[in-house]
């Protein structure tokens, strides 16, 4: 079980995901992050087969990999692995050889699957101790996104994923293409809280602080889960998937709730029974969940076959105290998981 002798997550620089198909306008946001004054402490990591490029005049000093922004920000290119450039950064912040950087911002290649990178802060040991998600914010294009959705794997899956949706160049495209994506973008994901950004522009606060970032600050967790900060009502999770579009249609997303706690026994026997059975369609998973025994709830997290180290809050965010995990899935029916829990002997049944 998770300890909680000591806040496993207070400390833990928080790590946020920026995923986009090509031409989406990544670039563009990372430049408005990398002026923001708030974003004077920030590490950025970018493939270096990226479309970033940092303009001339927010460069101070570079070394072969590193640039020192006249912000205060550092940023990075990956010329190796994702993996060692992160420890390097951390050795380097602790050594002083880097600014004593608070939050990282990771941008991905257009064409990239952004669940292996999830997989890197899950599975590495050393990365774990350090670094914490904070959250997955994928860039939509307003002129090319349905067209992307409908033609692109990657498109669809970057969108599914993402816990904040940005959705860009909405000032040349219009009004009814931007509607008619909103929509989608809701059937698809609508656990991700959405934006338009105008002329590249959109409040930095939308993109920080997303996912927990204390054992015990647990009045925000609700918002992680649901944009409007509270729970859906239950019949607005049955059944929801998208019917128009190639790839899309086959992406859909739902929430279980349970009424009576789990054992942990049983709640990772139906875990490791689902991923064993449709890891590859488990987009990605995060969920709050009430187990025997502990005072506040446990936070579960994962994509595909891998999951985060569990982290038990000392507080529930409410007086409801029922579990309830999000599902989003490629070709995944609520109904299936439901059996099986149901299958696997746990003490909970699903909301009917």
């Amino acid at each position: 079980m998770p300890d909680r002798a000591r806040d496993v997550l207070a400390g833990k620089l928080p790590v946020s995901l920026i995923t986009g198909f090509l031409g989406s306008g990544k670039t563009t946001l990372l430049k408005r992050l990398l002026r923001d004054p708030g974003m004077n402490r920030a590490a950025v990591i970018i493939n270096e087969l990226g479309e970033v490029g940092i303009d001339h005049e927010l460069v101070a000093n570079s070394s072969e990999s590193m640039t020192l922004l006249s912000n205060g920000c550092l940023c990075c290119s990956v010329r190796t692995d994702l993996q060692e450039t992160m420890r390097e950064l951390f050795i380097k912040r602790r050594a002083g050889e880097v600014i004593d950087f608070e939050r990282v911002f990771i941008e991905t290649t257009g064409l990239a699957d952004p669940v292996p990178v999830l997989h890197t802060l899950q599975t590495d040991g050393m990365l774990g101790a350090q670094y914490r998600l904070d959250c997955v914010v994928t860039l939509v294009d307003a002129v090319n996104g349905l067209r992307n959705l409908d033609d692109a794997p990657e498109a669809a899956k970057q969108a599914a994923v993402a816990d904040r949706i940005v959705i860009t160049k909405s000032d040349i495209a219009p009004p009814a293409t931007v509607a008619e994506l909103e929509a989608r973008l809701q059937r698809m994901n609508p656990y991700a809280a959405r934006r338009i950004a105008v002329n590249g522009e959109v409040d930095v606060a939308f993109l920080r602080d997303v996912g927990p970032r204390s054992t015990r600050a647990a009045k925000d967790i609700d918002r992680w889960l649901s944009p409007s900060g509270e729970p859906r009502p239950e019949g607005a999770y049955l059944g929801e998937r998208v019917r128009a579009g190639t790839h899309d249609a086959s992406i859909g997303s739902f929430c279980l709730w349970f009424d009576k706690p789990f054992t942990w026994d049983s709640f990772s026997a139906a875990v490791q029974v689902l991923t064993s059975l449709r890891g590859s369609d488990l987009l990605r998973v995060k969920g709050l969940v009430n187990v025997e025994g502990e005072r506040g709830p446990v936070v579960v997290q994962g994509a595909q076959h891998v999951f985060h180290p569990p982290v038990t809050l000392e507080a529930w965010p409410s007086d409801d105290r029922r579990s309830r995990i999000v599902f989003i899935g490629r070709n995944l029916s609520r109904e299936s998981v439901e059996s099986l829990f149901a299958a696997v002997g746990t003490l909970a049944a699903p909301l009917t």
